[in-house]
Protein backbone atom coordinates (compact mmCIF):
# COMPACT_ATOMS: atom_id res chain seq x y z
CA UNK A 1 0.00 0.00 0.00
CA UNK A 2 1.50 3.59 -1.08
CA UNK A 3 2.87 5.77 2.11
CA UNK A 4 0.50 8.94 2.26
CA UNK A 5 2.36 11.44 1.31
CA UNK A 6 2.10 15.79 2.90
CA UNK A 7 2.14 17.81 0.39
CA UNK A 8 1.44 21.47 -0.02
CA UNK A 9 -0.21 23.44 -2.71
CA UNK A 10 1.49 27.07 -3.39
CA UNK A 11 -0.81 29.01 -5.89
CA UNK A 12 -1.70 33.17 -6.11
CA UNK A 13 -4.86 33.32 -3.66
CA UNK A 14 -6.59 35.49 -6.58
CA UNK A 15 -5.61 32.80 -9.41
CA UNK A 16 -6.99 29.51 -9.61
CA UNK A 17 -4.24 27.71 -11.37
CA UNK A 18 -5.01 25.72 -14.63
CA UNK A 19 -2.25 23.13 -13.86
CA UNK A 20 -0.25 22.11 -11.23
CA UNK A 21 3.93 21.09 -11.18
CA UNK A 22 4.45 18.19 -8.18
CA UNK A 23 7.79 19.49 -7.36
CA UNK A 24 9.70 16.96 -4.86
CA UNK A 25 12.71 17.11 -2.73
CA UNK A 26 16.16 15.15 -2.40
CA UNK A 27 17.42 12.87 0.09
CA UNK A 28 17.71 14.29 3.29
CA UNK A 29 15.02 16.98 2.59
CA UNK A 30 11.66 18.08 2.57
CA UNK A 31 8.99 19.95 -0.04
CA UNK A 32 9.47 23.06 1.87
CA UNK A 33 13.30 23.23 1.28
CA UNK A 34 11.65 24.52 -2.20
CA UNK A 35 8.76 26.53 -0.68
CA UNK A 36 10.75 29.84 -1.98
CA UNK A 37 11.46 28.83 -5.47
CA UNK A 38 7.88 27.66 -5.73
CA UNK A 39 6.51 30.79 -4.83
CA UNK A 40 8.20 32.48 -7.43
CA UNK A 41 8.12 30.27 -9.75
CA UNK A 42 4.05 31.00 -9.46
CA UNK A 43 4.86 34.29 -9.33
CA UNK A 44 6.28 34.31 -12.91
CA UNK A 45 3.62 31.54 -14.10
CA UNK A 46 0.55 31.96 -12.14
CA UNK A 47 -1.48 29.60 -14.51
CA UNK A 48 0.89 27.21 -13.19
CA UNK A 49 0.61 26.14 -9.59
CA UNK A 50 3.29 24.21 -7.34
CA UNK A 51 2.35 20.96 -5.14
CA UNK A 52 5.39 20.85 -2.69
CA UNK A 53 5.81 16.73 -1.82
CA UNK A 54 7.68 15.11 0.72
CA UNK A 55 8.73 11.79 0.18
CA UNK A 56 7.99 8.50 2.42
CA UNK A 57 11.05 8.21 5.03
CA UNK A 58 11.15 12.51 4.57
CA UNK A 59 8.96 15.88 6.36
CA UNK A 60 6.06 15.15 7.21
CA UNK A 61 5.07 12.08 5.46
CA UNK A 62 4.19 8.66 6.51
CA UNK A 63 7.20 6.21 6.67
CA UNK A 64 5.78 3.68 4.22
CA UNK A 65 6.32 -0.18 4.05
CA UNK A 66 9.26 -1.70 3.06
CA UNK A 67 11.20 -2.08 0.84
CA UNK A 68 12.33 1.71 0.84
CA UNK A 69 13.17 2.11 -3.20
CA UNK A 70 12.81 4.17 -6.20
CA UNK A 71 9.66 2.00 -6.98
CA UNK A 72 7.89 2.40 -4.21
CA UNK A 73 8.65 6.06 -3.96
CA UNK A 74 7.11 6.80 -7.04
CA UNK A 75 4.49 3.97 -6.52
CA UNK A 76 3.57 6.92 -3.49
CA UNK A 77 3.64 9.88 -5.74
CA UNK A 78 1.63 8.25 -8.59
CA UNK A 79 -0.80 7.57 -5.75
CA UNK A 80 -0.61 11.48 -4.57
CA UNK A 81 -1.06 11.94 -8.16
CA UNK A 82 -4.28 10.31 -8.45
CA UNK A 83 -5.80 11.72 -5.54
CA UNK A 84 -5.22 15.26 -6.55
CA UNK A 85 -6.13 14.57 -10.22
CA UNK A 86 -4.77 17.52 -12.11
CA UNK A 87 -0.66 17.71 -11.78
CA UNK A 88 0.58 17.70 -15.36
CA UNK A 89 4.05 18.02 -14.71
CA UNK A 90 6.57 16.56 -12.05
CA UNK A 91 9.81 17.27 -10.81
CA UNK A 92 12.41 16.49 -8.45
CA UNK A 93 16.15 16.73 -7.43
CA UNK A 94 18.71 14.37 -6.62
CA UNK A 95 17.06 11.50 -5.28
CA UNK A 96 13.75 12.42 -6.12
CA UNK A 97 14.74 13.49 -9.34
CA UNK A 98 15.13 9.73 -9.86
CA UNK A 99 11.53 9.29 -8.44
CA UNK A 100 9.92 11.41 -10.94
CA UNK A 101 11.65 9.88 -13.71
CA UNK A 102 10.19 6.78 -12.29
CA UNK A 103 6.54 8.13 -11.85
CA UNK A 104 6.88 9.30 -15.09
CA UNK A 105 6.32 5.78 -16.20
CA UNK A 106 2.95 5.69 -14.05
CA UNK A 107 1.16 8.65 -14.62
CA UNK A 108 2.88 9.96 -17.96
CA UNK A 109 2.51 13.67 -17.52
CA UNK A 110 2.99 16.46 -19.89
CA UNK A 111 6.52 17.21 -18.55
CA UNK A 112 9.16 15.50 -16.11
CA UNK A 113 11.89 17.43 -14.48
CA UNK A 114 15.34 15.88 -13.45
CA UNK A 115 16.74 18.24 -11.37
CA UNK A 116 20.61 17.28 -10.94
CA UNK A 117 19.76 12.75 -10.50
CA UNK A 118 21.47 10.22 -12.96
CA UNK A 119 19.67 7.90 -14.46
CA UNK A 120 22.06 5.40 -14.96
CA UNK A 121 23.15 2.95 -12.07
CA UNK A 122 25.83 3.49 -10.11
CA UNK A 123 28.94 1.85 -8.53
CA UNK A 124 28.57 1.52 -4.94
CA UNK A 125 31.94 1.74 -3.92
CA UNK A 126 32.45 4.77 -6.46
CA UNK A 127 29.45 6.59 -5.05
CA UNK A 128 31.28 6.29 -1.78
CA UNK A 129 32.64 9.77 -1.91
CA UNK A 130 30.18 12.05 -3.41
CA UNK A 131 28.67 14.98 -0.97
CA UNK A 132 25.43 12.52 -0.42
CA UNK A 133 27.72 9.90 1.00
CA UNK A 134 29.69 12.22 2.64
CA UNK A 135 26.99 13.89 4.34
CA UNK A 136 24.94 10.90 5.44
CA UNK A 137 28.17 9.18 6.75
CA UNK A 138 28.91 12.92 8.73
CA UNK A 139 25.17 12.76 10.30
CA UNK A 140 25.55 9.19 11.42
CA UNK A 141 28.51 9.78 13.29
CA UNK A 142 27.26 12.70 15.06
CA UNK A 143 25.62 12.92 18.22
CA UNK A 144 22.03 11.95 18.64
CA UNK A 145 20.53 15.30 20.33
CA UNK A 146 22.06 18.77 20.02
CA UNK A 147 20.82 21.61 22.68
CA UNK A 148 21.01 24.14 20.02
CA UNK A 149 20.42 24.42 15.65
CA UNK A 150 23.87 26.47 16.14
CA UNK A 151 25.85 23.51 17.44
CA UNK A 152 24.45 21.39 15.01
CA UNK A 153 25.46 23.77 12.20
CA UNK A 154 28.81 24.56 13.66
CA UNK A 155 29.94 20.29 13.68
CA UNK A 156 28.29 19.75 10.31
CA UNK A 157 30.79 22.87 8.93
CA UNK A 158 33.82 21.64 11.03
CA UNK A 159 33.22 18.17 9.36
CA UNK A 160 33.57 19.54 5.85
CA UNK A 161 30.60 20.91 4.74
CA UNK A 162 29.58 24.60 3.44
CA UNK A 163 27.46 26.14 5.72
CA UNK A 164 24.58 26.71 3.63
CA UNK A 165 24.02 22.66 3.19
CA UNK A 166 24.78 22.60 7.29
CA UNK A 167 21.65 24.67 7.83
CA UNK A 168 19.41 23.10 5.51
CA UNK A 169 20.02 20.16 7.74
CA UNK A 170 19.02 21.76 10.60
CA UNK A 171 15.94 22.36 9.56
CA UNK A 172 15.37 18.36 9.75
CA UNK A 173 16.16 18.86 13.32
CA UNK A 174 12.66 18.12 15.66
CA UNK A 175 12.09 18.61 19.51
CA UNK A 176 12.95 14.65 21.51
CA UNK A 177 10.86 14.53 24.97
CA UNK A 178 14.14 15.02 26.46
CA UNK A 179 14.31 19.12 25.20
CA UNK A 180 17.01 18.24 23.16
CA UNK A 181 17.04 18.49 19.61
CA UNK A 182 17.32 15.60 16.48
CA UNK A 183 17.23 14.43 13.13
CA UNK A 184 14.32 13.09 12.33
CA UNK A 185 15.86 10.39 9.72
CA UNK A 186 15.86 6.84 9.72
CA UNK A 187 19.61 6.19 8.63
CA UNK A 188 19.10 2.65 7.70
CA UNK A 189 16.14 3.50 5.36
CA UNK A 190 17.60 6.34 3.79
CA UNK A 191 20.83 3.97 3.30
CA UNK A 192 18.23 1.60 1.45
CA UNK A 193 16.78 4.25 -0.28
CA UNK A 194 19.95 5.09 -1.78
CA UNK A 195 21.53 1.77 -2.22
CA UNK A 196 18.15 1.53 -4.96
CA UNK A 197 18.66 4.71 -6.35
CA UNK A 198 22.09 3.36 -7.02
CA UNK A 199 21.36 0.26 -8.46
CA UNK A 200 18.47 1.53 -10.69
CA UNK A 201 18.77 2.38 -14.40
CA UNK A 202 16.24 4.77 -15.74
CA UNK A 203 17.20 5.24 -19.16
CA UNK A 204 14.39 3.39 -20.57
CA UNK A 205 12.14 5.59 -19.20
CA UNK A 206 13.66 8.68 -20.04
CA UNK A 207 14.18 7.65 -23.55
CA UNK A 208 10.89 6.03 -24.31
CA UNK A 209 8.56 8.66 -26.01
CA UNK A 210 6.02 10.62 -24.34
CA UNK A 211 5.94 14.27 -22.55
CA UNK A 212 9.25 16.62 -22.30
CA UNK A 213 11.89 15.60 -20.27
CA UNK A 214 13.61 17.99 -18.79
CA UNK A 215 17.14 17.45 -17.42
CA UNK A 216 19.14 20.16 -14.99
CA UNK A 217 22.74 19.71 -14.71
CA UNK A 218 24.76 21.19 -12.21
CA UNK A 219 28.35 22.26 -13.40
CA UNK A 220 30.39 22.49 -10.39
CA UNK A 221 29.51 19.01 -8.41
CA UNK A 222 27.19 16.62 -10.37
CA UNK A 223 24.88 13.27 -9.73
CA UNK A 224 25.76 13.37 -13.57
CA UNK A 225 28.99 11.78 -15.02
CA UNK A 226 30.47 12.38 -18.38
CA UNK A 227 29.27 9.19 -19.24
CA UNK A 228 25.48 10.04 -18.52
CA UNK A 229 26.25 13.46 -20.81
CA UNK A 230 27.18 12.04 -23.39
CA UNK A 231 24.28 10.14 -23.44
CA UNK A 232 22.41 12.55 -23.03
CA UNK A 233 23.90 14.79 -25.90
CA UNK A 234 22.40 11.58 -28.01
CA UNK A 235 19.14 11.18 -27.04
CA UNK A 236 15.62 11.98 -28.67
CA UNK A 237 13.84 15.24 -29.20
CA UNK A 238 11.78 14.92 -25.95
CA UNK A 239 14.81 15.46 -24.04
CA UNK A 240 16.24 18.29 -23.29
CA UNK A 241 19.96 19.20 -21.21
CA UNK A 242 19.88 22.48 -18.61
CA UNK A 243 23.39 23.61 -17.20
CA UNK A 244 23.28 25.66 -14.17
CA UNK A 245 26.44 26.69 -12.60
CA UNK A 246 25.95 25.24 -9.50
CA UNK A 247 26.86 22.61 -6.76
CA UNK A 248 24.08 19.31 -6.85
CA UNK A 249 22.34 21.55 -4.28
CA UNK A 250 20.60 23.00 -6.91
CA UNK A 251 18.12 25.12 -4.18
CA UNK A 252 20.87 26.14 -1.93
CA UNK A 253 23.24 27.27 -4.54
CA UNK A 254 21.46 28.57 -7.71
CA UNK A 255 17.89 29.40 -6.88
CA UNK A 256 17.29 32.24 -9.17
CA UNK A 257 18.27 30.21 -12.33
CA UNK A 258 16.28 27.26 -11.28
CA UNK A 259 12.92 29.60 -11.02
CA UNK A 260 14.19 31.15 -14.75
CA UNK A 261 14.24 27.67 -15.93
CA UNK A 262 10.95 26.33 -14.97
CA UNK A 263 9.17 30.45 -15.98
CA UNK A 264 10.70 29.59 -19.41
CA UNK A 265 10.22 26.26 -19.55
CA UNK A 266 6.52 25.18 -18.18
CA UNK A 267 4.45 24.59 -21.11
Amino acid sequence: MPARLYHERIARSDTAPARWLALTHGIYGAGSNWRSIARKVNERRPEWGVVLVDLRQHGRSEPGAPPHTIAACADDLRALCAELGDVQAIAGHSFGGKVALATRALVEPDQTWVLDASPSRRDAAADQSSTVMRVLDTMERAPRGWARRDDFVAAIVAAGHDDGLARWLAMSLVPEPSGTLALRFDFAALREMLADYRATDLWDVLEAPGGDVEVVVAERESALTGADLGRLAAAPPHVHVHRVAAGHWLHIDAPAAIVELFAARLP
